[in-house]
C-alpha cells in the first residue's frame, strides 16, 4: 500500500482524528497498512500478542476457543474499532484470542511499545481508546444478558436488530448489511442451534422482514424486528 494511501487512511481513523500533521506523519512512521483476505486469520490464541490492530474496512471476528475446539465468538468489529489490546496485559502475554478477517479488510498494525509512546504523547488519545474498550465490553454484557432473559427467537432478532444498526447502511428505509456471517456463527453469538437459527431466519425472510445471502442480509422492516426482539 503507497504512502499516500497510508496516511489518508491513518488520517482519517477516527482516534486519529484533529491530530496535527506533524503527529500524524509520527504515526504514519509507527504503523504498518496492510488488507487481508476474507477468512485470513489476523493472530491466534496461543500466540504472543504484541501489536494493537486498528480496522479501518472490513470487519474481524473476535472470538475464544475451548479445550476442546469449541469456539465463542466475543464480538465481530467493524471499521473504526481497535482490537489486540489485551497485549497490554504483560510484555509476551497471549490475549488468548482468536481474530481474523470475515471479509476483505484493511488494516493498520502499530508495535504494543510505539502505540504506548503515542499515548504518552498524545494523553487525550487515552480517553478514545477507553471508551472504544468499554462499549465492546458493553455489547458482550448485553449479548450475555439477552441470552439469559430472552428466548431464541427474540435473541435472534436482537442480533439481526443490532447488526443493522451497527454496520448497516439505510436507503428508502431498506437496510443492507454487506458482511456475512454463517448460520454456525450467528448460532454462536446469540447461544443457539444452528438448526434454530436457519429456521428462525427462514421464517423472518418468509414474513418479508427479512434477505439474506453470501453478501450479507437486507433488513426491509426493522421496525417490525425490534418489536419482535423486546
Amino acid at each position: 500500500m503507497n504512502r499516500q494511501s497510508k496516511f489518508w487512511y491513518l488520517k482519517h481513523f477516527n482516534i486519529f482524528e484533529g491530530m496535527d500533521e506533524a503527529s500524524m506523519e509520527k504515526v504514519n512512521q509507527m504503523s504498518s497498512m496492510s488488507s487481508v483476505r476474507s477468512q485470513q486469520p489476523l493472530y491466534f490464541p496461543d500466540e504472543p500478542t504484541q501489536a494493537i490492530f486498528f480496522l479501518k474496512e472490513g470487519h474481524v471476528k473476535i472470538s475464544r476457543l475451548a479445550e476442546d475446539g469449541k469456539e465463542m465468538i466475543l464480538d465481530v468489529l467493524g471499521p473504526g474499532e481497535i482490537f489486540g489490546e489485551l497485549s497490554f496485559s504483560g510484555s509476551g502475554e497471549t490475549s488468548g484470542e482468536l481474530a481474523q478477517a470475515l471479509d476483505d479488510a484493511v488494516i493498520c498494525t502499530m508495535k504494543k511499545e510505539d502505540f504506548e509512546s503515542l499515548l504518552k504523547m498524545k494523553p487525550e488519545l487515552n480517553f478514545e481508546v477507553t471508551k472504544r474498550i468499554g462499549l465492546r465490553l458493553r455489547r458482550f454484557q448485553e449479548r450475555i444478558s439477552e441470552m439469559v432473559f430472552k428466548d431464541v427467537r427474540k435473541r435472534i432478532a436482537a442480533f439481526l436488530v443490532r447488526y443493522a444498526e451497527e454496520f448497516g447502511k439505510i436507503k428508502g428505509g431498506v437496510v443492507t448489511i454487506k458482511m456475512h456471517l454463517s448460520h454456525q456463527e450467528i448460532a454462536l453469538l446469540v447461544g443457539a442451534a444452528r438448526q434454530t437459527v436457519t429456521t428462525t431466519l427462514n421464517e423472518f425472510r418468509s414474513k418479508g422482514l427479512i434477505d439474506f445471502s453470501r453478501q450479507g442480509f437486507v433488513i426491509k422492516h426493522l421496525p417490525e424486528l425490534q418489536k419482535l426482539s423486546q
